[in-house]
């Protein structure tokens, strides 16, 4: 049973024999290309890990920064330089958009960011004037900066994992291929290698029988014609002597003979 369950259940002919030899090719191909994307995603999977630990590193950096920056300005500007901002707003002017990379057949998700300069900044600008106005600029700038990494980093924490889910699949499919699916074909093709021998031999065995039957019956055929060829000989040379064989009879035979009557 475990040798059966180890390749397909198929009628040994030669037609399946080529069936079994093209799939063995497909499988054996696709389990390139498979390994091919797999090494690709790798690489790439590497390269986003690495940019993610740099861009982490370089987070922390800036996060501090903007934060100290925050302090800066509410120590200039006073407490209430939150009300201003939060009224000189009325819409976001750093706006984020997503977008698809293909990398190997796999759709990475990729987020960019952009400003939306029909926001009102200008308002943005004069806020501070009165007082703390440098400070409060620098402290826009800086969070304007971390939100930047933020968004890069989303988008290379997204794709590492789309990468990831991508690889594991992709490895499944290799190990499946190189591990059952070729092993089962090979076993395929030489299970049906092994039937058609068989048969061949038994049909050199049968043809050698008759062979041998047809051999026989020729040397009977031949002895049969040869003997009757010795009797024809043996009549036609008894018919030039003038003495027949039929009438032939024993000299040496005791008998009557009859009454000679004059």
């Amino acid at each position: 049973m475990s040798g059966q369950s180890q390749r397909l259940n198929v009628v040994p002919t030669v037609t399946m024999l080529g069936v079994m030899k093209a799939r063995l090719v497909g499988a054996t191909r696709g389990h390139a290309l498979l390994k091919k994307k797999s090494d690709a995603l790798t690489v790439q999977f590497r390269q986003i890990l690495k940019k993610i630990v740099s861009t982490k590193e370089s987070m922390g950096e800036i996060m501090r920064n903007s934060s100290f920056a925050l302090t800066e300005a509410k120590y200039v500007a006073g407490d209430n330089v939150k009300h201003v901002v939060l009224e000189s707003v009325k819409s976001a002017s750093i706006r984020v958009r997503s977008r698809q990379e293909n990398v190997a057949g796999v759709k990475l998700p990729r987020f960019e960011h952009f400003e939306d300069h029909a926001s009102g900044d200008t308002k943005s600008n004069l806020t501070g004037l009165a007082r703390g106005g440098q400070q409060v600029q620098a402290c826009r700038v800086a969070y304007v900066k971390a939100i930047e990494v933020l968004v890069e980093l989303a988008s290379l924490q997204t794709s590492f994992i789309t990468l990831d889910e991508a690889i594991k699949t992709t490895n499944r499919r290799v190990n499946a291929l190189e591990n059952v699916v070729k092993p089962r074909i090979e076993n395929t093709i030489n299970y049906i290698k092994g039937e058609l021998d068989e048969l061949e031999r038994e049909d050199f065995f049968r043809l050698k029988k008759i062979q041998g039957y047809k051999k026989r019956e020729i040397e009977r055929q031949e002895q049969a014609a040869k003997m009757f060829a010795e009797d024809q000989y043996a009549e036609k040379i008894s018919l030039k002597k003038g003495i027949s064989i039929n009438s032939a009879h024993n000299l040496i035979a005791v008998g009557k003979d009859e009454d000679i009557i004059f």
